[in-house]
């Protein structure tokens, strides 16, 4: 701190005392703001004010201005300042001859209190000193040109400017000195200049001394022009702009034309109550000052009037979240859902999580699995356990990167992305939304949309997620997110890095008819306007249902069927033919027609060359037959059935194994090469692909060439090579569900997919023997019959082609 003149500066008869070095002197100001760097003569009237200055005088320290929120109060409180200010030095003190008080000071740097020390004769606070932001920007720069011109301009419609003013503007190279120094000579109120202190960004405050110097500019011109009683001439905007306020005037005496201000004032309202951050508040403003200016038929005033719509409606605030029961979210998971008991147990782990680390970046969970199994309203369960709003997002043919990021303002009817609005729909920063089908995202000539996925998905960018439409950040780091996905193939890598898969097998028949009895037989009759004395449908009914006329992973087709049963029971009651029915199994025939899927396992395996293999597609695992024959010929292989290339290389490795064990099977080797083998699998319009139909295959020969039937209550799965060895394939639980929906007993599986057997449903591990295959000669001996028949010479066996649509062996 410099030198202090003084001149009687202890008059005022207060004891000296001592203030923590950490503290400064606080003295309030009415009707002036101090900006760094400016010299200020202040009057000091109230007493506590004389003392904070003399205090500081005497030990050498700084002093804290602030503003008084009210002018017209007396002595000024803790509760009646601004908390935000400048330090300054003191440096003069002088002492009037009728007892007045003055301190003449320089602005130093920005403050802000952050609370005041009780038991001092005057103010004294802690202060934290808000340091002066970067300015070497080239926008900054161009700021600055202009600010300077603006500023030097104001100052030249001045009465009586000094001309040192004129040349410290027009020399100033320091953009946040510039801003200062035009603030402080302008004639605006207090309370402006007081925002513009607190206005720490430097773009921001630069924004606004120029917007307010350029009013002030537009008044000093006409008011010269006025003083002066010239016929200056406008050019036909200023002439507008000046008609157009007198047409404003006299709208006002004619309490007319009044609905633009209520609008801006309404504006500004909503604007003060979104709770914005600080950039978003400044840009929503700026946009609200250019809407003021527009005139009302302006084609751009829509586009604005929107934009700022979006803004103020937006949920910027983080609502109060309520404290997860994990009690209560098993109750409400069992009650959704029946069986799924390890997804189940996944979800309580993630909300427990969730709990105890509120603020913690809780993995994306991606619910993968066929159509139909409850991967949606599992998220509605989630976001039922949580207590939070819940949004689903449908990512199913999206194609076009804007849909994701929204739309650039420029563009006629440009709207915010599908995540932005979703959130304002939800209305709340921290619901849980789903993004449905995120497997099903295109890509289209507008660039990657998966790719715009990447940061909503990541939890270290989300937080400053950037919409085109809005402009500015918002924090998307609260949202729960949650995925849904068929196939998993399809989603590109990286933002598959970013989930957590968790996949849902299909149910077993046990457990769709538990799904039925609870939860779809009540949504239908609730669905068909009935109650439950007025129909209801037995157990053996929806088994029968679920076996004759439904083959699918989930259970959609099922409750379209309990629907169409209970629409007929409508028909009889509303007739009054009937007040109560109860439909039997012997009932369902009559209503859905005969069944449309039957077994025929025992049929296709009652003679050599045919073998039930496990298939695995997009809805759920399925069985796939393997019929093979001998004819004449020269050794070759024929392959038929629509087959990819994958599984027409399955079905030459087998027989090559085949034939390279003919000795071990007791055939000979010959004969193989006196004979085309043909091997079929039905449903040839159906395309086919993978590899794990090798270990049917090769049954299916060794069967053909053995004479040996497969046992029909078997089915299996698994690579081969062409050592002999039975390697792992993958969709191990679809394909043992899909078995036991079938009625088999058996299973031959890979042994080194032993690693699956936990994921396998209780219900259908229950139902079937696991035999593990290490090699070819193990499903050989595990899935042959012991007693051997005569080789027949073909196999041509009728298939239901409905029961096998859209199979792949994978």
């Amino acid at each position: 701190m410099p030198d202090v003149e003084t001149t009687s500066a202890d008059q005022s008869g207060v004891r000296p005392i001592s203030i923590p070095q950490d503290a400064v002197p606080i003295v309030p100001v009415r009707n002036t703001v101090l900006f760094p760097g400016m010299l200020a003569p202040i009057t000091l009237s109230a007493p506590s004010s004389v003392a904070a200055a003399q205090q500081a005088v005497r030990e050498q320290r700084q002093i804290g201005i602030l503003l008084q929120q009210d002018a017209e109060l007396g002595e000024a409180g803790p509760d009646d300042l601004y908390r935000i200010g400048t330090l300054a030095n003191v440096i003069r003190y002088l002492t009037g001859p009728d007892n007045t008080h003055h301190v003449v000071c320089q602005g130093v740097q920005r403050m802000r209190v952050l609370d005041f020390i009780p038991g001092t004769p005057f103010l004294t606070a802690r202060a934290l000193e808000i340091p002066e932001p970067a300015s070497s920007s080239p926008d900054i720069e161009a700021r600055l040109l202009n600010l300077r011109r603006l500023s030097v301009d104001a100052a030249r419609l001045l009465p009586q400017v000094p001309q040192e003013l004129i040349v410290a503007l027009e020399s100033s190279q320091t953009p946040s000195a510039l801003a200062d120094l035009a603030a402080s000579f302008m004639d605006i109120k207090p309370k402006e200049k007081q925002e513009i202190l607190e206005t720490v960004d430097l773009v921001a405050r630069m924004d606004k001394v120029a917007r307010r110097l350029s009013e002030r500019i537009e008044v000093l011109r006409l008011s010269n022009e006025i003083g002066l009683q010239t016929k200056a001439t406008f050019d036909e905007r200023q002439r507008k702009a000046v008609l157009r306020e007198q047409m404003a005037t006299i709208q006002r005496a004619l309490g007319e034309g009044d609905g633009k201000a209520q609008e801006i004032a309404e504006l500004e309202d909503a604007i003060a109550k979104a709770n914005m951050p600080e950039e978003a508040e400044s840009q929503a403003l700026k946009e609200l000052r250019r809407y003021e200016r527009m005139p009302e038929g302006a084609a751009e005033a829509g586009m604005v009037r929107n934009y700022l719509d979006w803004l103020s409606e937006m949920p910027w605030g983080l609502p109060l979240e309520a404290q997860i029961d994990i009690a209560e979210a098993r109750r409400i998971l069992d009650e959704d859902h029946y069986g799924l008991e390890k997804i189940k147990s996944r979800i309580v782990e993630y909300l427990a999580v969730r709990k105890l680390a509120p603020d913690g970046k809780a993995p994306i969970l991606c619910f993968a699995g066929p159509p139909g199994v409850g991967k949606t309203s599992l998220g509605q369960s989630i976001a039922r356990a949580m207590k939070r709003p819940f949004v689903r997002v449908s990512l199913g043919g999206v194609h076009d990167e804007a849909e994701i990021r929204g739309h650039r303002r420029t563009y006629i009817g440009a709207l915010p992305g599908n995540i932005v609005q979703a959130v304002k729909k939800a209305g709340a920063r921290n619901c849980v939304m789903m993004l449905d089908e995120i497997d099903k995202l295109g890509r289209g000539i507008r660039a990657d949309p998966s790719a715009a996925m990447l940061e909503v998905l990541d939890p270290e960018q989300n937080a400053s997620f950037r919409d085109n439409y809005l402009g500015v950040p918002f924090d998307l780091s609260r949202v729960v997110f949650l995925a849904t996905a068929n196939l998993l193939d399809t989603v590109p890598g990286p933002l598959l890095d970013r989930m957590e898969v968790i996949s849902l097998p299909g149910y077993t028949e046990e457990e769709k008819l538990q799904i039925a009895r609870r939860y779809l037989v009540r949504r239908q009759l609730q669905a068909n306007g009935l109650t439950s004395e007025q129909a209801d449908v037995d157990d053996e009914a929806l088994r029968f249902i679920i076996s004759g006329y439904t083959r699918e992973a989930g259970v959609r087709s099922l409750e379209r069927d309990i629907g169409k049963t209970l629409r007929n029971v409508a028909v009889r009651i509303a007739e009054g033919s009937a007040t109560a029915v109860r439909l039997n199994a012997n009932d369902i025939a009559a209503i859905l027609g005969q069944p449309r899927f039957e077994s025929e396992v025992a049929m296709r395996t009652s003679i050599p060359g045919v073998a039930t293999g496990l298939a695995w597609t997009p809805v759920g695992g399925d069985i796939l037959f393997i019929e093979a024959t001998r004819t004449p010929g020269k050794g070759g292989l024929i392959l038929t059935g629509q087959l990819g290339d994958v599984m027409r290389e399955s079905a030459q490795a087998a027989l090559t194994l085949l034939k390279t064990r003919s000795s071990e099977l007791g055939v000979d080797a010959g004969v193989l090469d006196g004979s085309d083998i043909h091997i079929h699998v039905p449903a040839g319009a159906t395309p086919k692909d993978g590899p794990s139909a090798g270990v049917a295959m090769f049954t299916a020969l060794a069967s053909l060439v053995t004479g040996r039937n497969v046992r029909s209550d078997t089915a299996m799965t698994g690579e081969i090579s062409l050592r002999g060895l039975v390697l792992p394939v993958g969709g191990i639980k679809e394909k043992v569900v899909a078995a036991a929906a079938a009625g088999l007993s058996r299973v031959l599986l890979p042994a080194r997919n032993r690693r699956d057997y936990d994921d396998i449903p209780a219900g259908a591990r229950d139902k079937l023997e696991i035999v593990w295959l290490e090699r070819v000669d193990d499903a050989v001996a595990a899935g042959l019959e012991e007693r051997a028949s005569p080789p027949a010479p073909a196999v041509g066996v009728r298939t239901d082609q409905s029961a096998v649509a859209g199979r792949q062996a994978r």
